[in-house]
């Protein structure tokens, strides 16, 4: 005998109670799945954003901080290393290149960042329009900058402006810069940045500029007389082997050198607690969720066990009405599961682009192995949950079940 039919007809009677259990279950997942799969795209958002970074050189102090201010953009209040100590760093043939990254101005809440030609260059792997600046009057937007090319602007001092407010007010800068390139996308916060040279922004706050006096040069070689400090600079290493002689040579009591990874991981380690913290929501969600499906089947057989009782009397086989009572709650458990799996999915995407506006770190939730596990186990716990109600009613006698309902 075929259970579907009496299940069809029992789904669309008991519609709304089917509904909000089919809802119940789906959030839970929804919320379980969500949680372990934002964090795995924490990760690997940030490890992509510092991917290009070979090796940061900062003054001594956190590694944390010279990572978040030199990949992330993020406001800090690092050491300056010493002008004759920048100078050689600035200057050393085993590198690529080595930019300085020169902080303290903005334009409507986008960083204006102080580097050299090279670093933007490399960044981006090739502007999207336009080329890279060759004045101190100029500058190279981000990906997503408002800003367009051909356009003038006004930078401002310190990082507290915000979109919309007025460029023009006490604390803007006496210079007009003029957009002539765009990167392209990097997944970074360096999307949102405004890159200008790094001379304009010492010559700005009264430093020199790395140059005699007069001088419209830009980049290396930097003369060692006419150079300041800096709180960090990007190398480009070429290899693994120069990488690794550089950061000996410039590790020690005036600077640090680490590979950004090695600050991730120790960034990480920081944020072991919060991971354990997700975790344990993740555990409790599920705990409820399946606290609310055992709750759930009693109900829903409350409801329907009059009609089961009356099968059972007018002589249905036992294994037929089992498979009624079973097939119609697991039924809505795994579709409240399948639900809950893309919404969590869903919900990670949400949250994914509400962290990227916030941090500038593109972030790209995936469904992973943990994710469907833990959609599975909620599935079946909640198969093995709808059976024990049906083998209770099988267990009871019929006399006694009629007399009840």
């Amino acid at each position: 005998m075929n259970p579907w039919p009496v299940i069809r007809a029992a789904l669309v009677r008991y519609r709304f109670s089917a509904l909000a259990f089919v809802l119940l279950v789906a959030a839970g997942a929804s919320l379980s799945v969500a949680i372990v799969s934002q964090e795995r795209a924490l990760r690997s958002g940030s490890a992509r954003a510092a991917d290009r970074f070979d090796l940061i050189v900062a003054a001594p102090g956190s590694r944390t901080d010279a990572l978040l201010t030199g990949v992330f953009l993020r406001p800090g209040a690092s050491q300056l290393m010493k002008p004759g100590l920048t100078a050689s760093l600035l200057n050393d043939s085993r590198a690529g290149f080595v930019s300085p990254l020169a902080f303290g101005d903005s334009y409507r809440g986008a960083p204006v960042v102080g580097v050299v030609g090279a670093l933007v260059d490399h960044l981006s792997g090739g502007l999207a329009e336009g080329r890279l600046f060759a004045g101190r009057d100029e500058a190279v937007i981000g990906a997503v900058s408002p800003l367009k090319v051909g356009q003038k602007f006004h930078p401002a001092h310190g990082t507290h402006q915000r979109a919309g407010d007025d460029d023009h007010g006490h604390d803007a800068h006496g210079v007009t810069l003029t957009v002539v390139g765009r990167m392209k996308p990097t997944g970074s916060p360096w999307d949102r940045a405004i890159a200008v040279p790094v001379e304009l922004v010492w010559a700005m706050h009264d430093l020199p500029t790395g140059h005699a006096p007069q001088s419209a040069q830009l980049g290396p070689p930097f003369d060692a007389a006419y150079t300041p400090g800096i709180p960090a600079a990007v190398v480009r290493a070429g290899n693994l082997a120069n990488a690794y002689k550089l950061r000996r040579a410039y590790t020690g009591s005036e600077s640090m050198a680490f590979f950004p990874a090695e600050a991730l991981i120790q960034l990480y380690a920081i944020l072991g607690d919060m991971r354990q913290l997700m975790t344990l929501l993740a555990v409790v969600t599920q705990a409820l969720v399946l606290l609310s499906i055992t709750a759930s089947v009693w109900i829903l057989f409350r409801l329907l066990m009059p009609q089961f009782v009356t099968l059972r009397a007018l002589g249905a086989p036992r294994g037929y009405v089992f498979a009624i009572a079973w097939g119609f709650t697991a039924l809505l458990v795994g579709i409240g599961v399948a639900l809950g799996l893309a919404g969590g999915y869903a919900l990670s995407f949400a949250i994914s682009a509400w962290l990227a506006r916030l941090t500038g770190v593109a972030l790209q939730p995936t469904l992973g192995q943990t994710e469907l596990l833990t959609a599975l186990m909620i599935l079946a716990v909640g198969l093995a949950l709808a059976s024990l109600p049906a083998w209770r009613m099988q267990r009871e006698a019929l006399s006694v079940a009629m007399k009840k309902y």
